[in-house]
This record gives structure tokens, sequence and C-alpha cells, in this order.
């Protein structure tokens, strides 16, 4: 019995760590991204999803970069539209 607590215990620090690891991923794939289109994202901060803009097969991402800020707007197949914000 001991043993099954600490494998279930083990995997709720594993599930936390791959939750931040996907976060880190998505902001690091979104300054890049805009990076590759001549925006300047010198440490990306933090992305968050803007439920209220996105819909499906169209996510839109509020960037935090040590430099600036940008709403980036994603759909497949194409170039992000980049807005800097204020």
């Amino acid at each position: 019995m001991k043993g099954l607590i600490f494998v279930l215990a083990g995997s709720v620090v594993l599930g936390g760590a791959s939750a931040q690891a996907a976060e880190e991923t998505v902001q690091g794939m979104l300054a890049a991204q805009i990076r590759a289109q001549g925006f300047s994202c010198e440490k990306a901060l933090g992305a968050t999803r803007d439920a209220k803009r996105s819909r499906p097969d169209h996510a839109v991402w509020v960037l935090r970069c040590g430099n600036a800020n940008y709403r980036v707007s994603r759909a497949p197949d194409m170039a992000a539209k980049v807005e800097p914000l204020r």
C-alpha cells in the first residue's frame, strides 16, 4: 500500500511540472514566431490566452516580453497577426 501512495504522489508532482513546461513552451513558441516576423521580444515572461477574442481555429494570446507586450492572433497555416500593446 505504501508503494501505491508513493506512485500517486509522484504523478501529482510530475503533472504539475508538465503543465508548467507546456506553458513555457507556448510563450517560447509565440516569442520565436513574433521574432521571425520582425518584432522584438528580449525575454518571454508569460503568455495568456485571450478566451474572449479566441475562437475555433483562431487563438489569440497576450504575450509579455521583457521589453514589450503583444497581442498575437494565430490561425492555421498563416502568419500571426501581432499588435503591440501599451
